[in-house]
């Protein structure tokens, strides 16, 4: 039977929707309050190379029937990826604090209740699901969870727009070399070419194969780039109408600091009236929940996989009980991290840069991997492949030396 689109869409889309994590909503926002439309252009300009990086994630996983960390380990040096997985995990355990912090924020803001309660609730409910839904049910539920980020679509029409100016400032690209705005730029690649991205799609291919049971290569490809194709461009979709609202609003109004995504919906407010600040809330809350199982779900899938372990979402609780073990560790401690008094864009800060140091390495594994014919048989790169990986993995080593050099 023929699938229709929502049918189609499935580990792809979702790690796209959950690339608009909070954090990466806090570093939208920032990017509109503080520079208006004018980095409207990274929304276009990174959708090729995100959509190129999490196809060959995707086709490692359907062709090898491993996450990437399980192929890292099989092929390349095993100190290489023990660091690497070090550092994914401190990333990860620090996005997982910065967005339950956000969205226990946003969940304050909302109804009035204590941020201590959100905090505690959300974790409660991400745990059970992660650990006590099956694989088909919870994919499902991560799917329908993409639709909240709907609400920043919803959102941008409610306040008036320059639209030509928006256009302008989409495909004409502009530069600065004040410090401020390259940092912006780091921040912005590092939140939207994050590694827990390419651990999670691969490991989540396999799954969604063994699941399926499909018998061909050729057709889990061509899903999977459909999928992915629509997933990163959703994933800019969104991040271009963030831009946009928090120009036209904060950014209009002289507000050029905002430290969290909580933070951005409660100047909305005054600005754009309740139902935008509702919209903008309601969708950190709805896409935190999708965001931190993935996060909290990506560093588990590293770690076992390079200690040869037993692993995956669609495995019983008993069955994997260092998986799950690692998931509740790494959630509990982010947690905890949001009584450690950190600012909130120090969080984002160094998440950056946890990322900004992870990425480049990690990119070049893939391009190694996926033109390794040993590994990937007749499914290596093509040659577009090649040249876009290659060139955002300059890119990302750069702006991993720029964080530090400003």
């Amino acid at each position: 039977m023929k699938k229709n689109i929502w049918q189609r869409l499935g580990p792809g889309f979702i790690t796209g929707a959950a690339d608009d994590d909070p954090s990466g909503i806090g570093t939208y926002s920032q990017t509109g309050a503080q520079f208006g439309y004018s980095q409207l252009w990274l929304a276009l300009f990174s959708f090729p190379f995100m959509t190129v990086v999490q196809e060959m994630c995707g086709r490692i996983g359907i062709v090898t029937g491993r996450g990437l960390s399980g192929v890292i380990r099989r092929h390349y040096a095993k100190p290489v990826l023990y660091v690497a997985v070090s550092l994914l995990m401190i990333a990860n355990t620090i996005n997982i604090g910065a967005d339950l912090g956000a969205m226990a924020a946003a969940g304050q803001l909302l109804l009035g209740v204590p941020f201590v309660a959100w905090l505690l609730a959300i974790t409660v409910i991400t745990l059970l699901l992660e650990i006590f839904v099956s694989y088909p049910r919870y994919a499902k539920f991560l799917k329908f969870l993409t639709l909240s980020l709907f609400a920043y679509v919803v959102t941008v029409f409610v306040v008036k727009q320059d639209w030509g100016e928006v256009a302008w400032s989409t495909i004409v690209p502009s530069f600065s070399w004040h410090k401020e705005y390259i940092l912006n730029i780091v921040a912005v690649l590092g939140t939207t070419i994050s590694p827990y991205l390419f651990f999670w799609q691969a490991s989540e291919e396999v799954e969604e194969a063994q699941e399926l049971k499909k018998r061909s290569f050729l057709a889990e490809i061509k899903d999977m780039r459909i999928d992915t194709a629509i997933g990163m461009f959703f994933s800019n979709l969104v991040m271009f109408f963030i831009i946009v609202t928090t120009a036209s609003t904060l950014g209009a109004h002289g507000i050029t600091q905002v430290d969290t995504a909580a933070t951005a919906a409660e100047a909305l407010r005054p600005l754009a009236g309740n139902f935008a600040f509702a919209l903008f809330a309601i969708g950190i809350i709805g896409v935190g929940l999708l965001a931190v199982p993935i996060l909290a779900g990506s560093a588990s899938y590293a770690v076992v996989e390079s200690l040869n372990l037993p692993g995956g979402l669609s495995k019983k609780w008993y069955e994997a009980k260092i998986f799950y073990g690692i998931i509740i560790i790494a959630t509990l401690v982010g947690v905890l991290i949001n009584f450690l008094h950190i600012p909130p864009f120090t969080m984002l800060y160094y998440t950056a840069v946890m990322n900004g140091l992870v990425a480049p390495p990690l990119l070049l594994l893939i391009l190694l991997i996926s033109n390794n014919k040993k590994i990937m048989g007749k499914h290596t790169n093509g040659r577009w492949s090649n040249i876009l990986g290659g060139l955002i993995m300059l890119i990302m080593a750069a702006a991993g030396v720029l964080i530090f050099v400003l």
